[in-house]
């Protein structure tokens, strides 16, 4: 049981990542804030492009700059804003304190160097540990995430395993100092369904081993619904929807939403019934529409849509929405 009493883990205040081109600015991550407490998952969900993974990166400030910048806002993690630390001083709170698993293993691997050089290194580095001891650890963080013959696939390389084994191999890196934070983006994009229920519990089960939070980061909704506490919703770098995970699918009150909860197939619903697509496009991020970002793809829109962006507001315990029109 999450305690919301206590201080949260993680506070993002009206966070703002732009990326300066030459074509103008894009406001990929536009004003977001929320919290998250020790040992809760957060699921943050929405379409490509929306700015979820951009949000990920800002936290642990690995945006390319330039042409990226975090221009406003604060990232308070332990009671300290992490925008305000110097480079070195972050680079001890990366894969130490808050760690991150990537979509795509096989890019976030050295493929030059073998899988126990590359689980040992984070221990090393933060925990100041002898190889002797990295080597050990190592081998059982392998066992843990279940990697077959783990003590033979230290001495593999990224190149001999398969997606699902590489991707243990990220979950072991970055468990492997026991962190505060785990955010995972997108971390099963590109696996085959049982292999991605595999990773998922396995990761529950890690981070309440140990009382670790996670940031889920996905587009895919039942991800969210079977292993989130709470959800983010987000579009155009904006969070337009905040509930707990119960809330969000049983009364959704975003427009979009709900766009996003009929576009997904259901085990309960007619298998006659068509699905019901979000019509239109995202916006561009560069030319987004005054008033409302998703004005021009919303059934019940408002003049007022038009003309006037709302921002959050709550309607009920835990649940919060940003949209001038009651859909219910």
């Amino acid at each position: 049981m999450i305690d919301r009493t206590m201080t949260p883990l993680l506070e993002v205040r009206n966070l703002q990542t732009h990326f300066f081109t030459d074509q103008g600015i894009i406001r990929a991550v536009n004003g977001i804030s929320y919290d998250l407490h020790e040992g809760e998952t957060l699921g943050i969900v929405g379409e490509s492009g929306c700015g979820k993974s951009i949000s990920a990166f800002s936290i642990l400030r690995l945006i390319p700059n330039p042409p990226g910048k975090i221009v406003n806002g604060e990232v308070i993690f332990e009671g300290t804003d992490l925008l305000q630390l110097s480079d070195r001083e972050m680079c001890a709170v990366r894969g130490n304190k808050i760690a991150m698993i990537f979509q795509e293993p096989m890019t976030s691997l050295n493929p030059v160097l073998t899988i126990g050089h590359q689980v040992m290194e984070p221990m090393v580095l933060h925990q100041k540990i002898g190889k002797k001891q990295a080597i050990q650890e190592s081998i059982q963080l392998l066992s843990k995430v279940q990697l077959s013959e783990p003590e033979a696939r230290m001495n593999s390389f990224p190149h001999q395993l398969s997606g699902g084994m590489r991707q243990r191999v990220m979950i072991a890196m970055g468990m492997s100092c026991k962190p505060k934070l785990i955010i995972a983006d997108e971390p099963t994009t590109a696996l085959d369904v049982t292999i991605q229920a595999q990773l998922l519990e396995l990761m529950k089960g890690l981070t309440r081993d140990i009382g670790t939070a996670l940031i889920l980061i996905t587009h895919n909704l039942g991800i969210v619904a079977r292993y989130a506490d709470r959800v983010l919703v987000m579009y155009a770098g904006r969070i337009v929807e905040k509930a707990t995970a119960k809330k969000l699918y049983s009364s959704p009150s975003h427009p979009y939403t709900i766009g996003l909860l009929a576009s997904v197939p259901r085990l309960d619903q007619d298998l006659k019934k068509s699905l019901s697509p979000i019509e239109g496009q995202p916006p561009d991020l560069l030319n987004l529409p005054k008033g409302c970002a998703f004005h021009p793809r919303c059934r019940y829109r408002i003049p007022k849509c038009f003309t006037q962006s709302p921002e959050l507001e709550q309607i009920s315990d835990n649940h919060e929405k940003a949209c001038w029109v009651d859909v219910h």
